[in-house]
């Protein structure tokens, strides 16, 4: 049952990518409250958590099957989405530089996203394992 798992895995990653925007749009309401670096890693822990508790859901209710191996292959190929996307979309269509992209990933600054991506490339593995 694999081509299901991953055709519903790229369906889930695009329901990500929308619930991300959400987030950040979120973000932008808080902000003026926290400032934006508490803002930011605010941001990455509750979208870190959405992200697992939305591969739990799928994986709990959706009724597809794998081995470990590619669930690891789901969240390898959801990583290599999300940065493709954040990277291409976010320079070539919204027009930032690349050193504005680079920023989050910035460790010695507090920059957290790193811990999304760990979050995003576990989650199916993790999931799959505690469903087990």
């Amino acid at each position: 049952m694999a081509p299901n798992l991953y055709l519903y895995s790229l369906a889930v990653w695009v329901l990500l990518v929308f619930l991300a925007i959400i987030n950040g749009i979120s973000r932008g309401l808080y902000v003026p409250y926290t400032g934006e670096l508490l803002a930011h890693q605010m941001s990455s822990v509750i979208f870190s958590t959405v992200i697992f508790v939305v591969t739990y859901a799928f994986l709990k209710y959706s009724g597809v099957s794998g081995t470990s191996v590619q669930f690891i292959y789901v969240g390898l190929m959801w990583v290599s989405l999300t940065v493709s996307f954040e990277f291409l979309f976010g320079h070539f269509v919204v027009g930032h530089s690349w050193d504005r992209l680079l920023h989050d990933y910035n460790l010695l600054e507090g920059r957290i996203w790193l811990l999304v991506l760990i979050v995003t490339a576990i989650s199916p593995w993790l999931a799959n394992r505690l469903l087990s």
